[in-house]
């Protein structure tokens, strides 16, 4: 049984030692991964069952991926205050238990004939809302769990490998299940992996201390206090801003291709996965490669070309032309090269958020964050169903292309750019990643 640690020397001597050895962690780490790679089925087979099943439009396919993401506009930061008041792991248990209802709930209304697409809307939202709960809870709850700054950027790279490992299995695996059992009833499979990481959650035994109450709270202050940490530091601010164009610009070409390969294209489902599974090695490499390529460079330089990477890829899409191959050759580029940059990118921003800001407001920072992505995502979403049914899915995705080059100019402005190290944690001496 793991516990927490009494003394300084119980403190270096965990930093000292990799996560391997951390049993809660791995046992999260599982748990994590493998919801993660029902979420991807999901990504899939929600707006498949929407345009297969009840022949859904560009619009339409736009509103259901705004309602997925929207709650995280609308409640991220009350759900970011909420969490700083209470322990996380109930929270999380809370949020798997009502994501695995919802999902099941899916492919029972379709065969009972009692799903339709206002219904699919609904349980979309309504999932979207118990994410919020889960990923606002789980990034304020990994610090407890691996308890010494040294291993943020380890704990940033296992779980960001656990991400791109499921969007490298996760759609393919999608495309043959919808081909397989159809998009409803692939969903089954998501409900399960939310009942693995309710199980793995159930077995971890670090304890987790009660926040300490305050003499007075505040909704609307500690609210206040929250966006302020973000957007008072310049490196916090910097990664919230340019993460808000990220996430609007990576769903907004996902969206729009989705709809270019299923209307323009007629790919089938297995196709599709395959193009985003094969693509999605990108990301598996670039967290695998995270922790080296930040010891031997500086921190900085590495996310701006992680990021450049990002922006840049949706221009291969743009220029794909010629027999069907070489446009699938294009696509599947231009996804990896966006993965890619994304691997990596994604562990020096988490790992640059842990390390900036102490305990007490991890859960309101984590919240803001969330808010502004998941907002761009939302927006990106509802975007692409607009523009697409109003020039269509080629003409929308060279308009996305350009736009996301053009925010890949900003990251030279950033301070991010200049960071040489990893910063300490606030009041803690500091690390270095192991």
């Amino acid at each position: 049984m793991t516990q927490a640690p009494t003394a300084p020397a119980a403190v270096d001597a965990g930093a000292a030692q990799s996560l391997w050895h951390n049993g809660d962690f791995l046992r999260f780490w599982l748990g994590e991964t493998v919801s993660l790679l029902g979420t991807q089925i999901t990504a899939l087979a929600l707006p498949l069952t929407a345009i297969r099943a009840f022949g859904a439009t560009e619009e339409q396919v736009g509103l259901l991926r705004f309602l997925q993401l929207v709650p995280y506009l609308g409640l991220a930061l009350l759900v970011g205050v909420w969490t700083d008041r209470v322990r996380r792991r109930p929270v999380m248990l809370g949020a798997n238990l009502v994501r695995l209802v919802l999902l099941a709930l899916v492919p029972l209304l379709y065969w009972w004939d009692a799903l339709d697409l206002p219904v699919l809307m609904a349980v979309a939202c309504a999932v979207g809302i118990a994410s919020v709960v889960f990923d606002v809870s789980w990034m304020s709850y990994v610090p407890v769990l691996v308890r010494s700054p040294a291993h943020y950027v380890e704990a940033s790279a296992k779980m960001g490998a656990s991400s791109s490992a499921a969007d490298v299995a996760g759609p393919g695996l999608a495309g043959v299940l919808v081909s397989a059992l159809t998009a409803p009833v692939a969903l089954v499979v998501d409900a399960c992996s939310y009942a693995v990481s309710l199980v793995s959650l159930l077995l971890v035994r670090t304890p987790e201390p009660r926040p300490e109450p305050a003499a007075e709270r505040h909704l609307l202050r500690e609210l206040r206090d929250g966006l302020a940490w973000v957007l008072r530091d310049g490196v916090l601010r910097a990664l919230a801003l340019i993460g808000f164009c990220c996430n609007f610009s990576m769903i907004t070409v996902w969206t729009m291709f989705l709809l270019y390969g299923t209307h323009d294209l007629r790919l089938d489902p297995t196709a599709l996965g395959a193009v985003f599974s094969t693509a999605s090695v990108g990301g598996l490499i670039g967290a695998l490669v995270s922790r080296r390529v930040v010891r031997r460079f500086p921190v900085g330089r590495v996310y701006l070309v992680a990021q450049s990477a990002l922006l840049l890829g949706p221009s291969l899409i743009a220029a794909a032309a010629g027999p069907r191959p070489v446009m699938i050759g294009m696509f599947v580029l231009s996804f990896f090269t966006t993965y890619l940059g994304l691997g990596v990118a994604g562990v020096v921003i988490v790992s640059l958020r842990q390390a900036l800001t102490p305990q007490s407001m991890m859960g309101r920072m984590t919240a803001a964050f969330r808010t502004l992505l998941f907002g761009g995502g939302a927006l990106g979403g509802l975007t692409a169903g607009l523009l697409a049914g109003r020039i269509g899915a080629r003409g929308a995705l060279t308009v996305a292309a350009v736009a996301s080059a053009a925010v890949a100019v900003g990251l030279f402005l950033s301070p991010v750019v200049r960071l040489r190290t990893l910063p300490s944690a606030p009041g803690e001496e500091p690390s270095l990643p192991r």
